[in-house]
């Protein structure tokens, strides 16, 4: 994704950061929109234009930002960095839990800014380049098709997943190496139809962990991450 083409909505209240951070992106070729609050930010997506990133800040009047994070994740997969005056490691945590990507401690370096925002579009991008007709990915020796939904063992091997496995299977393969929390896997698996307190999630990965780990050499490959939920660190995952 060239630069130039790259649009980025930013949420700040702070005028003058906001500016400040517009113009560092702006130099960088990047377009971008500022919104002050959850409403401006409905706003700039009701143009009907989706942007390639969100740098969210987590203080705001009204809404806050971690409640849109986590209501934007519910619409989207586009990358979301947060930015927050709090160094504590809860606050930090707390976005990931609503489906950011990534997070900067404000007062932040233009260079770690800059850093930040190319390597999530680089990340979405090769994410994006992976949507081919055929929905069919490699991962480690293993191969999914998302159409006959079929899990093939590096072997050859069919693997017997159930549905809602599969469907897990499908969440970990199209969102690798990100943290993903329990409601993001409620969301994706069961469509928002589970309470939100479910413990479901941790049966059904701790079932899919069991037939992924009958293959030689697949152990691991999913990651609890203490109080946060899960990340998948299959390596070398692309469209066949």
């Amino acid at each position: 994704m060239n630069a130039a083409l790259a649009h980025i909505i930013v949420v700040e209240d702070d005028p003058e950061l906001g500016a400040l951070v517009q113009g560092l992106l702006a130099k960088e070729g990047y377009q971008v929109g500022l919104a002050e609050s959850g409403a401006a930010f409905d706003n700039h997506l009701s143009t009907g234009r989706e942007p390639d990133l969100v740098i969210l800040d987590v203080m705001l009047p009204g809404e806050d930002g971690l409640s849109i994070c986590r209501r934007f994740r519910l619409q989207s997969y586009v990358p979301v960095l947060m930015l927050t005056a709090k160094s504590d490691e809860f606050d930090r945590v707390l976005g990931l839990e609503m489906g950011a990507d990534d997070y900067l401690v404000k007062p932040f370096g233009p260079r770690e800014l800059v850093a930040r925002v190319r390597a999530l579009i680089r990340r979405s991008k090769d994410m994006t380049a992976m949507q081919k007709p055929s929905n069919r990915f490699v991962f480690d020796g293993f191969v999914i098709d998302f159409d006959t939904r079929i899990l093939t063992a590096p072997s050859g091997e069919e693997l017997a997943l159930t549905s809602a496995e599969f469907e897990l299977m499908t969440c970990f393969v199209k969102r690798p190496r990100r943290v993903l929390s329990r409601d993001i896997i409620l969301d994706f698996v069961h469509g928002r139809n589970a309470d939100p307190f479910d413990r479901s999630v941790d049966m059904l990965v701790s079932r899919l962990r069991k037939k992924l780990e009958t293959v030689e050499g697949a152990a691991g490959m999913i990651t609890t991450v203490r109080n946060n939920g899960y990340i998948f660190t299959a390596k070398d995952i692309r469209a066949l």
